[in-house]
């Protein structure tokens, strides 16, 4: 008998690889009249603003001729600025609907649903403590659903293997409901692959699954109400909950989590509204309908113009899109309470796996001319790949600037046109004050969301108190908002190499996530940051030269301070709290998962615990 093996009998349900050539024949809904306005209201302010940019600059332009590299600029600009106001208009969309109440949910049959977690070399404590508190509060609930908890194992260390299979038995020997466990031979296609075995193997007795990550928490009752959703809507294919971040010790875990708590639910609401039945899939705490997925999302390999096969790296975009396109409802749900997951605790953590997510994000883009994809499912392709797309191009936004200096007088492009006469001088009134008007514009269409969400909560006294009051609150914003400005330029220079690197296909890999804060050493540091303590060197040199506007000192700033700042990122949030109602009163299911952790862990040190 196999010692890292106890499964169920199988119940094969077949995966095809779907063909991203031929659209499938599909029976589909026409879109409903509110989710069309729902739409205008988002996209046809923000194409409105942009092209009132747009034109603006262009008529400034225009008054000393256009050339080639103004053009260049209009279109750089257009394009960044765009992504702003969409979230700003998707926040207003948020204030629009949130006083609109939820249907009622018909009667529908209960549910046979698998609660998946696939791990890969994780803390083996720490996956099967929030299994075994996840389970505990399952049993609180009585929608009638049944549950069995599979955990997929990966792993390649045997030694951690050996501690899964100690903790599955202790899980197995006290858990309500049915637990079972497996490790692959071979981690084929990575957890891509992992789903697809468990599918194709187990997953004709389940009429759903519920995907979970290995630092994925949810109560019971955020299970047992995805479950009744998807039992009463009978054309979902795919319901997404909205995580929120626990765990956040350091600063810059505190940080996000802050974020998330306080400004992340306006722009969930305006997405939830505007995408309706078209919404997109995050890879974990959601419910997807087992045959919906088997029939319509299994993956094929991309080849490569060198011939070369590569596996979707970021599946779960694709997938919602693949449910979308045969003609399943992709809902995301953002008022379920209930659901967390874990965050990297510090800057070069949080960079690492935005490099993962970058060159899975990058591969969007050769799947955008997929046959039969809805056209807000493409739109979710293309701004998973210009999330980052964008960060070369305010890089390049950055150099256009550090060029233009403070005056005609240091103008390094005048200065160039001016040894070339087929090039007309740029405008001189670019150089100091209308640039200086574009970054408030834009500062303030970056921080409007931000703005918009502190402004409510602190405006509702029931709110704020969940903050510690609205002084404390206050302070966290303005701590928030000074963090954010700092760390941003540091995050555009990463991600701009992220997209050098997959471009040229240096790409790290897809390694295992960390979720344990690190006091990385300086060595590591500076390493890890050089680029951008370069950079900010040079523009200090311009600035003491005078050859650049001090309009760019915040941006230097924080590219010379990196290291500093990197360091500070893994700091204990002692001083600088960020409470959040998740730090003021911690969920009860957060606190029970760290004794369940602790049981866990106990028990896995005891000697007498074999792997039978």
């Amino acid at each position: 008998m196999n010692p890292f093996r106890d499964m169920p009998p199988e119940a094969p349900l077949a995966m095809p690889e779907q063909d991203f050539a031929t659209a499938p024949d599909v029976i589909d809904t026409p879109v409903d009249g509110r989710s069309r306005l729902w739409r205008i209201a988002v996209f046809l302010p923000a194409l409105l603003i942009t092209g009132g940019m747009v034109w603006a600059l262009y008529g400034l332009f225009e008054m000393a001729g256009m050339t080639g590299f103004e053009y260049v600029l209009l279109v750089l600009i257009g394009l960044t600025f765009v992504w702003v106001t969409l979230s700003v208009s998707t926040v207003a969309v948020g204030l629009a609907g949130r006083f609109e109440d939820p249907p009622e949910l018909p009667d529908a049959a209960p549910l046979d649903v698998a609660l998946l977690v696939p791990v890969y070399n994780e803390t083996p404590s720490d996956v099967f403590g929030n299994a075994a508190a996840m389970l505990r509060d399952l049993t609180r609930e009585r929608g009638g659903h049944r549950y069995t908890l599979f955990v997929l194992s990966d792993t390649r260390d045997d030694a951690i293997a050996l501690q899964e299979w100690q903790a599955f038995q202790a899980l197995k020997a006290s858990a309500p409901f049915p637990v079972h466990y497996r490790r692959r031979a071979a981690n084929t296609d990575k957890k891509v692959g992992n789903l697809v075995d468990w599918i194709t193997g187990w997953g004709a007795d389940h009429e759903a699954m519920l995907v979970l990550d290995a630092d994925s928490l949810m109560t019971g009752r955020a299970i047992d109400r995805l479950a009744t959703e998807l039992a009463a809507d009978p054309r979902a294919g795919l319901i997404q909950s909205f995580p929120q971040l626990i765990g956040a010790n350091t600063l810059f875990a505190r940080m996000q989590q802050f974020s998330g708590v306080t400004y992340g639910w306006l722009l969930a609401e305006g997405l939830a509204h505007w995408s309706r039945s078209e919404a997109n899939y995050w890879g974990h705490n959601a419910i997807i309908r087992t045959r919906a997925f088997a029939s319509s999302a299994g993956l094929p390999h991309l080849r490569g113009l060198t011939g070369r096969t590569d596996l979707i790296l970021s599946h779960d975009f694709v997938e919602a899109s693949l449910l979308r396109r045969a003609g399943w409802r992709v809902r995301f749900l953002p008022r379920i309470t209930g659901s967390f997951e874990e965050t990297p605790g510090t800057l070069i953590d949080y960079t690492l796996r935005d490099q993962r997510w970058c060159r899975g994000n990058l591969q969007h883009l050769r799947l955008l001319a997929t046959r039969g994809l809805h056209p807000v499912s493409r739109f979710h392709l293309f701004q998973g790949a210009a999330a980052y797309l964008m960060s070369p191009a305010w890089f390049v936004l950055l150099v256009f600037w550090a060029l233009l200096g403070r005056d005609a007088e240091t103008n390094v492009i005048s200065y160039f046109n001016e040894a070339n006469p087929l090039f007309p001088n740029w405008p001189p009134a670019m150089t100091h004050i209308d640039s200086a008007m574009f970054l408030v514009v834009m500062y303030g269409m970056l921080l409007t969301p931000k703005i918009t969400s502190a402004v409510i909560i602190a405006s509702n006294g029931k709110a704020a108190r969940l903050f510690g009051g609205r002084r404390a609150f206050g302070l966290a914003v303005l701590v928030e908002l000074a963090l954010s400005i700092a760390y941003a330029p540091i995050m555009m220079i990463q991600q701009t190499r992220a997209v050098l690197r997959s471009l040229t296909g240096r790409g790290a890999g897809w390694q295992p996530q960390s979720r344990t804060a690190t006091s990385y050493p300086l060595r590591t540091l500076v390493a890890f940051h050089w680029v951008e303590t370069v950079l900010g060197a040079l523009l200090l040199a311009g600035l003491g030269a005078g050859l650049v506007s001090w309009w760019l000192f915040p941006i230097m700033a924080s590219l010379l301070m990196s290291v500093p700042l990197s360091a500070l990122s893994g700091r204990t949030a002692a001083i600088l709290r960020l409470d959040n109602p998740l730090t003021l009163r911690e969920p009860t299911i957060v606190s029970d998962a760290r004794t369940a952790r602790a049981e866990m862990q106990a028990q896995i040190d005891t000697p007498n615990i074999a792997a039978e």
